[in-house]
């Protein structure tokens, strides 16, 4: 850090505390915004973090002024959390910048109006993610993490306060999805179904009045649920929702979708063209859509063993594996078509010795019995 005088600090600070209480009083959301958006790492939240370690009186100054001491309650904490955000102590900044976020609730309780809400979805926003980058730290040193949860307790706290009627409840859905990722990070998925509830059930909430980019990360994460609970025609509702109101642009975005909503097409026997998985570079699910095509047992479980890992991590293995019975049924209908070929007064019996020699061809050993159970369940 270059050499800063004490006035040039305490300029800084007082020029912060001047444009907070500006964006207060002219109800400014987009400068409150900025002032409140620590992950952003801008320039000018960063040297007011270096000001306030040149400066160490910022706090009397707050309380001693009529124009900074009414949002002394979130600014102080503030400061402090910046300033542990500023020198890597990230656990303390989470800690300091919940007590500020707290203040601020209240605060955003008493203004009728929803004017603040775009600066309640930057708090929502920084708090979870300074409570992951939080946890991270609690766990190098060999200690519970545990700040991601406690933001999700906070999240359902801000919830409580927008769920209410007025203008404020159209903020819902975002705190809602801040609180989905919070629990698919914790794999504590089934704490979701009680703030769905809240959004699908209460009468207060119109889930057409709803901004389209909540909409759609809802019903992203909503299907990604479906998918887990393997109800298929939900998960390709919620999902082919999300991917036809995404964003073109956002190509990250819609990758994410395809990467759960391809298993579910695949699941009820719609296979994607080759040319979106290659532009989305989705290309693991190559091979699986080959063998689904050709019929081909031993491809199927080969790509599947490749990318074991990616698949797992994604949730999406035992949908993918189920696939198998599909394959067979591939297998079986060319092996009619080809015997059909060949002697069609008798294309309506399949010999169970054919089917055991296309396996072998294959290089799949099985029993001869094994074939008969997978053609008894669509009575072949």
């Amino acid at each position: 850090m270059a050499y800063m005088s004490m006035g040039e600090a305490h300029r800084r600070i007082t020029d912060y505390l001047n444009r907070f209480s500006d964006a207060v009083s002219s109800q400014d959301v987009v400068s409150l915004k900025q002032l409140l958006s620590f992950s952003s790492n801008s320039p000018s939240l960063l040297s007011l973090a270096d000001s306030l370690n040149v400066f160490q009186d910022a706090n009397r100054l707050i309380k001693q002024s009529d124009n900074y001491s009414p949002f002394a309650d979130i600014t102080v904490p503030l400061f402090r959390s910046l300033q542990h955000y500023r020198t890597g102590n990230l656990v303390d900044a989470y800690l300091a910048f919940e007590k500020s976020a707290n203040a601020f609730i209240q605060e955003f309780r008493n203004w009728e109006s929803a004017w603040a809400l775009e600066a309640l979805y930057v708090i929502a926003y920084e708090i979870r993610v300074l409570a992951e980058r939080a946890d991270r730290e609690l766990a190098s040193n060999g200690k519970s993490p545990e700040k991601l949860k406690a933001a999700g307790s906070f999240l359902m706290k801000v919830f409580g306060v927008l769920a209410g009627k007025g203008s404020k409840r159209v903020g819902a859905l975002y705190l809602t999805c801040q609180l989905f990722k919070i629990y698919f990070k914790l794999g504590t998925v089934h704490l979701c179904r009680s703030v769905i509830r809240s959004i699908e059930t209460a009468r207060i909430f119109d889930f057409e009045e709803f901004p389209k980019r909540d909409k759609v990360t809802y019903m992203y994460y909503t299907g990604r649920l479906e998918v887990f609970n393997e109800n298929f025609p939900a998960a390709d509702q919620k999902l082919s929702y999300a991917l036809i109101n995404c964003n073109p642009q956002s190509e990250a975005n819609i990758r994410m979708i395809l990467k759960y909503l391809i298993p579910v097409k695949l699941s009820i026997g719609i296979l994607p063209k080759d040319w979106l998985l290659e532009k989305y570079n989705l290309v693991e699910y190559s091979n699986i859509v080959q063998a689904l095509r050709r019929g081909d047992l031993r491809l199927l479980r080969h790509a599947l063993e490749e990318h074991e890992d990616q698949f797992l991590r994604s949730g999406v293995y035992l949908v993918l594996e189920k696939l198998e019975l599909q394959v067979y049924q591939r297998l079986f209908k060319k092996i009619y078509i080809i015997q059909k070929q060949k002697d069609p007064s008798k294309a309506h019996q399949m010999k169970l010795d054919v089917i055991v020699k296309a396996l072998k061809w294959l290089e799949m050993d099985m029993d001869v019995d094994e074939p008969s159970l997978w053609m008894s369940r669509w009575n072949v």
